[in-house]
């Protein structure tokens, strides 16, 4: 086997879900240009993981996120090229089943980037509904860190369960697990307090990765019971939880004007300050901003103590991803 390049992790990474997303981001090719402002301001300022999927874009728009990414890092000039880090989830698809058709996923991925995937994840776990599939899967991701293909395999919404499993799985093959991504935010401690997947994680030497830290916009204080609201599916949700979290966002609001800080700051600090790498979105230069200035400082523990327990008062919580395993 050959030695392969170390992945270099930053404190932070950039999600691009909605890059190319029309259904639920309201993604159109006019804001291109903004995201790929969007890309250079985040490494140039250190956040040089970018998480994306191969089922990312809607309909005739799919690998989109990708192709842009691909794009933008050839495009890119300025400091921290070198760390640029591109991980891409592969989509479990019901006609994926073999080894061979993960590697061809993630070949077609690279050819999408223009580049290889330096990180490749099993975007989720099929336990829950075709537990025959995996085995395969699994085997190709195995494949691919041992082809020399990618710098890093992970995984995406496994819990302790299926995580030991795989593991074990893996190490016989003397493939390490870099990542663990799952939805963690101050709505959704779930993976972490119930599940006790950051546990495990520091045992088995698991960087956990937190997807929706800002749980798809809820903790950034720009919505309320009075609206508006987002349109579409966010939009309902949204009316669905807000009432239950007057108390989270209250608190949230309170530590982020004494730190004078924004909401969306506060909310991703807390996950970094819990040992996660966060990969909060950003469409726009605005946003990216605001998400890099979460970084370069730290909540005290107290605020900490204070966040958890608002977060473990609230009502309702976010939804879990109906792929997150046990």
């Amino acid at each position: 086997m050959q030695t392969l390049q170390k992945l270099t992790l930053p404190s932070m990474g950039c999600g691009t879900w909605a890059w190319g997303n029309q259904l639920l981001w309201g993604y159109d090719e006019s804001m291109d240009d903004q995201l790929q402002a969007v890309f250079n301001l985040c490494v140039s300022n250190g956040v040089t993981l970018f998480d994306t999927g191969d089922s990312y874009g809607t309909g005739k728009l799919n690998g989109q996120s990708e192709l842009l990414l691909g794009r933008f890092s050839r495009e890119y000039v300025g400091s921290g090229k070198e760390n640029i880090c591109i991980a891409t989830k592969i989509a479990a698809y019901p006609w994926r089943w073999t080894r061979q058709s993960m590697v061809r996923a993630c070949k077609s991925s690279a050819q999408r980037l223009g580049r290889n995937v330096d990180l490749v994840q099993m975007h989720w776990s099929t336990a829950n509904y075709a537990p025959w599939q995996e085995e395969g899967l699994l085997d190709g991701l195995g494949d691919l860190y041992e082809q020399g293909l990618v710098k890093g395999v992970g995984l995406s919404n496994y819990g302790t369960k299926r995580l030991k499993q795989v593991q074990k799985k893996f190490a016989e093959r003397g493939v390490p697990i870099t990542t663990l991504q799952v939805q963690y935010s101050l709505l959704s401690t779930y993976p972490v307090t119930q599940l006790k997947l950051k546990d495990l994680c520091d045992e088995l030497g698991i960087k956990l990765i937190a997807y929706s830290p800002l749980a798809l916009g809820l903790l950034t204080g720009k919505y309320s019971e009075q609206g508006p609201l987002p349109k579409g599916i966010r939009g309902l949700l949204f009316r669905q939880i807000l009432p239950g979290m007057r108390s989270l966002l209250a608190c949230l609001r309170e530590v982020a004007q004494s730190r004078n800080k924004t909401m969306s700051q506060v909310a991703i600090n807390w996950c970094i300050c819990k040992g996660t790498i966060p990969i909060p979105g950003a469409k726009s230069v605005e946003q990216a901003r605001e998400n890099i200035g979460a970084l370069g400082w730290q909540l005290d523990a107290s605020e900490i103590a204070e966040l958890d327990k608002a977060a473990a008062n609230t009502d309702k919580k976010m939804v879990q991803n109906i792929f997150q395993t046990k």
